[in-house]
């Protein structure tokens, strides 16, 4: 190949025998592919230098290991202040990807490793389209996760390219796809193995075949049908999303349906507008949850210097909690052994493994038994002696945590990570039983394991700084967001929960209905509300733990009358409420908007003030991590941008609105 003359910073350009330019995007001083204002600008550059040296076809590819391109420069995005920066940068980047597809010869991207948001809407603004069949490599348009919308051409060329119905449902859901998945849909012509990518993309380029377009129904669907695809979008969009906290999603559909997904072609104040998204709040609050779940995996990042990484884990307690627990640890690879009194003890866990199993791998035969094989019963605990990482995940009972820690500290390797995933009790508590007690560390799981991204790391005073250092690293291995905290009653997370759990039912012992308690909080944004929660927990589990947790001795009246009863909530079929096929019977809600907004701040009141002291007393570094625990550990509306910068910010705008009034 021979070398252009001219050279770029982020990009680098060569020529073959055959005309053809590889593109390589290499993003200086990062790790990463992101689209900033440089890099695009140097493209703009290379797009003025081929336009006065025509090759025969292009192939846009990453210089990267690690990933195509990532997308769009977030902190760049993030310091922008003004509204004028915003709507500067999108129109800048639809010009340039618009005069980017526009290019009179063929051009082909090849992807490799991840490709999202920007990145994406750069390869549809390619004639062609590769994906390396890799694990590694996903495509996305995740814009709407952070509060805005694809602006840079993603909007327009998706649909027609997939077809609508698919496009949007790719778009509003911000859900990954892979490699094949890709091809399936028509994203991508092709889905080629590494070792022939580039003879691959060679020969495509080069083709001369026509570009898929959506055909048939597709076309129609694009065209006729749109008004009714769209109605069917928001109305699936409805149970999911209000659009006053999330107006990106809706104003995705508007732009799709009436402007042909050209965000700059919406006027000014309509709901649909860059000014109405940008000005609303949701997408800073999005864009900085996503920054602190970068922090959070920062701390979990591994040192492959230190000691290797975990091989297998040792659960003990095959319960809900520690069965799920081993259930995810052999999902991410993980040889995994799980420990209880007897067989009958350890069999339904397998069963729910195997079920998270074949729906986790529809369709692909290998890999449900390959991980399968990877969780093993061990009523005896035998495996103890070669386990890397051992879990203790048993009934919250100190006497038995101590003489089972007594026990498996005897039997495990020195240099073993011992983890107690207690929820309620402390940590000093339980290594008193150790000879060296410094050794133990808290690994504290949320139900469901699957579904939950958050895990705290709690460490009590003197507990070894390397047991916590590999625990952080054990936590991210196992691909959840782990976070640091000090040992204290229900941690960060509970210690949150409890007081907003215990002001729900004074709620219900007041009279109010627990399927109006639960709409307030759904309607403020919440995943679930606090009944339908503590229905879910389990009753006997909310009356145990909620003094110690709320800092009430006043034990609320219907709680503790239900778990008498025996009605615990979802396991027994009926708590607070009846449950049929795993869902809550409620009857429907009738208290006006006012109302139920007035019950969630009521509400929402205690939870602020549990996150304000676990802030005062050291739990966690500072206040953002409060946030990311309760956000990640909870599911708290994230919209708001966390409990405690919600509170902030509202107190702000109350203080300004009264400083106008006087």
């Amino acid at each position: 190949m021979s070398r252009s003359q001219k050279s770029w910073q982020h990009w680098q350009l060569s020529r073959d025998a055959e005309g053809i330019v590889w593109l390589n995007i290499d993003v200086a001083d990062s790790s990463t592919n992101t689209l900033g204002s440089a890099v695009l600008a140097e493209l703009a550059d290379v797009l003025d230098q081929l336009e006065a040296e025509p090759p025969r076809a292009l192939v846009l590819r990453s210089g990267k290991a690690g990933g195509f391109i990532a997308g769009a420069d977030l902190e760049e995005y993030a310091r922008i202040s003004e509204l004028a920066g915003v709507l500067d940068l999108v129109a800048r980047n639809w010009q340039l990807f618009n005069r980017f597809a526009a290019l009179p010869w063929p051009t082909l991207a090849l992807i490799r490793g991840h490709c999202m948001g920007g990145g994406l809407e750069l390869a549809l603004a390619c004639r062609y389209r590769i994906a390396v069949d890799e694990p590694a490599t996903r495509l996305a348009l995740p814009e709407v996760l952070l509060g805005i919308v694809p602006a840079w051409g993603g909007m327009l060329r998706l649909p027609r390219l997939i077809g609508p119905v698919a496009a949007l449902e790719m778009m509003l859901s911000g859900k990954q796809i892979d490699a094949r998945r890709a091809r399936r849909s028509g994203l991508v012509d092709e889905c080629v193995p590494p070792r022939v990518m580039d003879n691959a993309a060679r020969m495509l380029v080069l083709s001369g075949q026509a570009p898929r377009v959506a055909r048939g129904l597709h076309a129609w669907l694009n065209g006729p049908l749109r008004a009714w695809v769209a109605w069917q979008a928001r109305r699936q969009l409805a149970h999911k999303a209000r659009r006053e906290h999330y107006p990106a999603p809706w104003a995705l559909i508007d732009i799709w349906q009436h402007y042909d997904g050209n965000a700059l072609a919406v006027p000014t104040g309509h709901p649909a507008s860059l000014q109405h998204i940008v000005a609303q709040g949701t997408a800073r609050n999005l864009v900085r949850i996503f920054f602190l779940q970068q922090r959070l995996k920062g701390l979990g990042k591994h040192d492959a210097s230190a000691v290797a990484r975990p091989r297998h884990v040792h659960v003990i307690g095959a319960g809900v909690m520690g069965g799920d627990i081993a259930a995810w640890c052999a999902l991410r690879g993980l040889e995994v052994s799980l420990q209880d009194q007897d067989m009958a003890r350890i069999a339904p866990a397998l069963q729910r493994a195997a079920a998270t199993f074949a729906r986790k791998f529809r369709g692909e035969r290998i890999q449900q038994r390959l991980a399968l094989d990877r969780l093993i019963a061990d009523p005896q605990g035998r495996c103890v002696p070669r386990a890397d990482v051992i879990i203790e995940a048993i009934y919250e009972n100190l006497a038995a945590k101590q003489a089972l820690w007594r026990d498996v500290e005897a039997r495990a390797r020195p240099d073993a990570l011992l983890a107690t995933n207690t929820s309620s009790l402390s940590i000093e508590a339980i290594r008193v039983a150790l000879a060296q007690p410094q050794r133990l560390v808290g690994i504290h799981f949320f139900n469901p394991v699957a579904q939950m991204p958050l895990v705290e790391v709690v460490a009590a005073d003197a507990t070894d700084a390397e047991a916590v250092r590999r625990a952080l690293a054990f936590v991210q291995q196992l691909d959840k967001l782990p976070l640091p905290v000090a040992s204290a009653p229900g941690f960060v997370v509970n210690a949150v929960l409890g007081p907003y759990l215990h002001e729900a039912m004074l709620c219900v012992d007041e009279g109010i209905a627990p399927a109006e308690i639960d709409a307030a909080m759904q309607r403020f944004g919440m995943l679930m509300g606090p009944v339908e929660l503590v229905d879910t927990v389990g009753l006997d589990i909310v009356l145990a733990a909620g003094p110690a947790l709320s800092g009430q001795s006043r034990v609320p009246q219907q709680l503790a009358q239900l778990a008498a009863a025996g009605k615990l909530g979802r396991k027994a079929g009926e708590g607070f409420y009846r449950w049929q096929k795993g869902r809550p019977q409620r009857s429907k809600a009738r208290y006006s908007a006012a109302q139920h907004d007035a019950l969630a701040q009521r509400l929402l009141a205690p939870l602020v003030a549990a996150a304000q002291r676990c802030v005062e007393k050291g739990l966690v570094a500072d206040a953002d991590l409060v946030d990311a625990g309760v956000i990640f550990g909870t599911g708290f509306a994230p919209w708001t941008g966390g409990p405690l910068y919600h509170s902030a910010a509202s107190t702000q705008t109350a203080a300004a609105l009264e400083k106008v009034a006087g």
